[in-house]
């Protein structure tokens, strides 16, 4: 009888739950920290930015944080700037809370949610597409029962 192995296939499935355990851990962290101004930096204490997400690599090394500064307060290049001016604070702040073997690489990138929702509503909006779901047949009429 063969050993069950303990390495998941990744071919065509989502993140762990480790991934995404460990992915909410830092999202929470980062937020706290960035809202109580803990970083030796006047210019990114002065920003209000939201963490939206953090998707972790497979071997938890590599941390992408999706960000977005509230309001349009600052472009949010100028606040990716400021974050990865800081990334070592906030790299060691992060891994305080964290029991991993390696403190994960943060990767800061515009939180694009909110353009992507957007641009849905304005698909949705359209007459072409609303005529397309009010057809007879439509897959819509039936989930709606």
């Amino acid at each position: 009888m063969q050993p069950m192995s303990k390495a998941r296939p990744t071919s065509g499935q989502g993140p762990s739950q480790r991934q995404l355990r460990v992915g909410e851990l830092i999202r929470r962290t980062l937020s706290d920290v960035l809202n109580r101004g803990e970083i030796h930096d006047p210019e990114l204490n002065a920003m209000s930015i939201t963490v939206g997400e953090v998707s972790c690599s497979n071997d938890l090394k590599v941390a992408t944080v999706y960000v977005m500064p509230l309001m349009g307060s600052v472009p949010v290049q100028d606040a990716i700037a400021a974050l990865a001016r800081n990334k070592a604070e906030l790299r060691h702040r992060v891994v305080k809370g964290l029991t991993l073997k390696y403190a994960p690489d943060l990767r800061f990138r515009p939180d694009e949610t909110f353009d992507r929702l957007d641009e849905t509503r304005r698909l949705f909006s359209d007459p072409s597409v609303q005529r397309d779901l009010e057809a007879p047949g439509s897959d819509v009429s039936d989930t709606q029962e």
